[in-house]
């Protein structure tokens, strides 16, 4: 069963005449920014990017200098700048502009939110949606990064990997709980997963938010490769998995189908 693949093993090579170092560090020391180090000294930065404090300090300058940083002496954080790098995928890539009517075609046949979604790394970006403001605190909002394991799109996508590579994901990352319901075992998600790719489509309940459940489908190319997946998320309310299920996999299912030949 064929997928994408966007870990690096899977990049050609570079030829080292082509290879911009500086270009590399820059990054990573934009990256080494989260919500849990919103705010960072030249030489915590250093740490997490594995640099001198010196040469740390003179991306961060740099970055201030373009109006990606800005600092208080001490500090470095992100400026709303930064948001420019992904604003221009989502406006240039051709994949979120194709999938848009289709999610309106989705919403429409199931009255609920849709959403195109990629795998990156550890996580599931979502870079189209369609539908109302659902009251999350999650929140899925474009370009918004989520951990693949507690999203019906990300379990859907990890299920439809590689075997050898899933089981050396799971082997080394930690399942992190978010709600009472969250799969946190090891053994219980590789049951999990073997269901979603035995299947072919994925639910997800309250993994990530109390009360909420999503149902994904794979969006396969010409080639029948795995490039996305299309997922709706709805309140649960009263009615039951299997009504849910009933109720959209199909609106879904018809819907990845018929954008295959434009990917």
């Amino acid at each position: 069963m064929p997928t994408s693949d966007s870990t690096p093993s899977t990049v050609p090579a570079l030829d080292k005449r082509d290879w911009i170092a500086g270009l590399e560090k820059g990054l990573a020391v934009i990256e080494c920014f989260d919500d849990a180090n919103p705010r960072l000294t030249a030489s915590q930065a250093g740490a997490r990017c594995g640099m001198t404090r010196t040469a740390t300090r003179r991306y961060l300058l740099t970055l201030e200098h373009l109006g990606y940083v800005a600092t208080d002496g001490k500090l470095f954080w992100l400026t709303p700048r930064v948001l420019r790098l992904g604003q221009s995928y989502l406006e240039s890539a051709r994949l979120p502009r194709i999938v848009q009517p289709f999610l309106q075609r989705v919403t429409a046949g199931t009255q609920e939110s849709a959403y195109l979604s990629v795998m990156d790394n550890d996580d599931i970006i979502y870079l189209a949606r369609n539908g109302a403001n659902r009251v999350m605190n999650t929140g899925y909002v474009l370009g918004a990064r989520v951990q693949a394991q507690v999203t019906a799109a990300g379990m859907l996508m990890l299920a439809l990997r590689d075997p050898v590579w899933l089981e050396n994901w799971l082997t080394n990352h930690e399942l992190k709980a978010y709600t009472s319901y969250t799969i946190s075992s090891k053994d219980r998600m590789r049951v999990e997963l073997a269901r979603v790719r035995a299947n072919g489509w994925a639910l997800s309940e309250q993994q990530l938010e109390l009360n909420y459940r999503g149902i994904a489908v794979p969006l396969r190319d010409r080639h029948g490769n795995v490039v996305a997946a299309l997922s709706v998320t709805m309140p649960m309310g009263h009615e039951s998995s299997e009504d849910a299920v009933a109720r959209v996999l199909s609106v879904l299912s018809e819907t990845a189908q018929a954008m295959r030949n434009l990917i």
